[in-house]
């Protein structure tokens, strides 16, 4: 007879930002693209808006970058999420794991590490999918002509 199965928690429900290694690091991305559209900081605040248009960069289908490894290298306003980063990062969107984590907060129930799908963040409707386009072509004019609200929503659709 075997004793009661352990029960471990997850590691984001255990480790801070700071002591996650590499792989879950990165699996904390939950593959939404909110933090690869175009925002601006409104002058004299710390309050970000955002624009439903993406960087270059990001494929608005798969939500994912195209060349993630060699980023910052083609985009020269990427920040490298890092945990010495974190705590001046306004400009995540409210349900980013990163920032969650960063506050203590708990991940939705869509977040790919909590439903186990990949595709959990999509079929809520908190990703970019079907929403952004992409900056290619667009000037910095037309750009500032497409803020919008729904990247700081923490609303999803059921799933």
């Amino acid at each position: 007879m075997q004793g009661p199965k352990s029960e471990s928690k997850p590691f984001w429900k255990t480790k801070t930002l700071e002591e996650m290694n590499k792989r879950e690091w990165e699996s904390l991305c939950d593959g939404c693209g909110r933090c690869c559209l175009n925002k601006y900081e409104v002058e004299g605040t710390t309050k970000v808006v955002y624009t439903d248009v993406a960087c270059k960069l990001l494929n608005t289908e798969s939500c994912r970058c195209s060349n993630y490894k060699h980023r910052a290298k083609f985009v020269q306003d990427c920040i490298v999420l890092t945990p010495e980063v974190m705590p001046g990062m306004n400009c995540l969107p409210p349900t980013c794991a990163y920032r969650l984590i960063s506050e203590g907060k708990k991940l939705y129930s869509w977040h790919p590490l909590v439903s186990g799908s990949k595709d959990s963040v999509h079929s809520a409707g908190i990703s970019v999918r079907g929403r952004a386009v992409s900056e290619v072509g667009l000037s910095e004019e037309e750009i500032e002509q497409r803020l919008v609200r729904w990247p700081q929503s923490k609303r999803a659709r059921p799933i």
